[in-house]
């Protein structure tokens, strides 16, 4: 459970980091540009520490990566205003389906 809580803190500092990346402007305001940085350094010591527990790379990588696209994708729509077509939210369910099928898989 601790594995999973602290993935979920690594994806919660990389998705703060991303959305503070296009906020600093080209790295020209400084308050975001340090959110950047630290959100980061952070969320890969997570992935580091997270990695040496009991869930495997891929698992880890597969729902980092699949659930950060999917959370960058609502604050895009939310925050910035970006309207998604039919498709793009299919690519989001097929996403989530194929992680999905992976951890699946891990178990079975």
């Amino acid at each position: 459970m601790l594995s999973w809580i602290l993935l979920g803190f690594a994806i919660l500092t990389e998705v703060i980091a991303t959305v503070s990346l296009k906020l600093s402007d080209g790295f020209t305001r400084w308050l975001p540009s340090t959110v950047v940085v630290v959100g980061y350094l952070v969320s890969f010591v997570l992935l580091a520490k997270l990695l040496t527990r009991d869930i495997g790379l891929g698992i880890v990588y597969a729902v980092w990566s699949a659930v950060g696209v999917a959370l960058i994708a609502l604050v895009d729509v939310i925050w910035f205003g970006e309207r998604f077509t039919g498709v793009q939210i299919a690519g989001l369910f097929l996403i989530i389906a194929g992680v999905s099928a992976l951890e699946l898989g891990a178990k079975g």
